[in-house]
């Protein structure tokens, strides 16, 4: 049994405790950040994590590390921002695949994405863009949808890979459409960019910075913009939905987090630079250059955002029989 002075020591420790929280807090960030991106270098999801990274280095007068652990599909990456300590020192910047599609993909996951990560904020927003090679004879998106249901099966569509979200762009085209193509997954972005400007493929979906780029140059033929509302780096492109595609909604974006325990004030830290940073003109302008555009969705919104997002994609792998081997 205890006696009192070990009741005593016991409740002192217990006061202490969110004591010595509530002062790392205050102090935060004291040292190093560090911000996993679950990708290789080079991608957008690196690029725009360093992007944010310098800005928030800047504001707090510490290190803001980007740190690239890729493999299965981001998983590698996300799982160890799930296992970190929940201080704020490790922070997971992600495209959707981890945070909102892999749920749904793969069987055994060692994280949840909903219940293991806090949300802070949408870093970024990349438009999906469906594109053909310029011999496909189709100048719209229901000349394309009429050329599919013409002969079904014969036109392929590329991607980055199973399970990205170009990939699942497409799958939801074919759903909404009413159509069938064939997918064909390459191990990037570029190899598929490149067989489609050479013919090898006549459709991809694929993100704003790799296809602007291409039909600027004649090499590609842009028909839709595959979000809600036309982007303002292409703003004569129509949406799916205008082009006769009705409930379209798919678009690239980069999401911020943090373990699910991390103290709330630390949190506000975070999510408060975040936001303070892509209000800025300088951070706007070098998202625009990548084609790109700030998020304006922070906190418990962001979280409800991650969650129709995983509903949403969740249900086009169903329905489509999406599975990663």
């Amino acid at each position: 049994m205890l006696n009192r002075r070990s009741l005593i020591a016991l409740a002192a420790l217990a006061m202490a405790v969110p004591a010595a929280h509530t002062a790392a807090a205050a102090t935060f960030p004291d040292r190093a950040v560090r911000i996993i991106v679950p990708f290789p270098p080079g991608g957008s999801n690196d690029v725009i994590a360093r992007i944010l990274a310098e800005n928030l280095s800047q504001q707090w007068k510490q290190p803001v590390i980007v740190d690239n652990r890729s493999g299965a599909g981001g998983n590698v990456g996300a799982a160890e921002v799930a296992r970190a300590e929940p201080d704020g020192y490790t922070l997971l910047l992600s495209a959707p695949g981890p945070l909102a599609i892999n749920p749904s993909l793969f069987a055994n996951l060692s994280f949840d994405p909903l219940k293991d990560f806090a949300p802070i904020a949408l870093v970024a927003n990349v438009p999906i863009v469906l594109a053909v090679n310029p011999a496909v004879k189709a100048t719209s998106v229901k000349e394309l949808i009429a050329l599919a249901k013409a002969d079904p099966g014969k036109l392929n569509f590329g991607s980055s890979g199973n399970g990205s979200t170009n990939h699942l762009a497409g799958e939801l085209f074919e759903t909404l459409a009413g159509v069938q193509m064939v997918h064909v997954p390459y191990r990037g972005a570029a190899p598929a960019m490149n067989d489609l400007v050479a013919g090898h493929i006549p459709v991809m979906f694929d993100n704003m910075p790799a296809v602007r780029p291409q039909v600027q140059a004649g090499k590609i033929r842009a028909l839709a913009v595959c979000g809600t509302q036309r982007s303002a780096l292409f703003p004569e492109l129509p949406t799916m939905i205008e082009a006769g595609v009705p409930g379209f909604d798919a678009s690239a974006w980069f999401g911020l987090v943090a373990p699910v325990k991390t103290p709330p004030e630390v949190l506000k830290t975070i999510t408060d630079a975040t936001r303070a940073a892509l209000a800025q003109p300088e951070m706007i302008k070098k998202f625009a250059d990548l084609g790109a555009e700030p998020g304006t969705v922070f906190g418990a919104d962001f979280g409800k955002f991650l969650t129709a997002e995983h509903a949403k994609w969740g249900k086009v792998i169903r329905d489509a029989g999406v599975k990663i081997e």
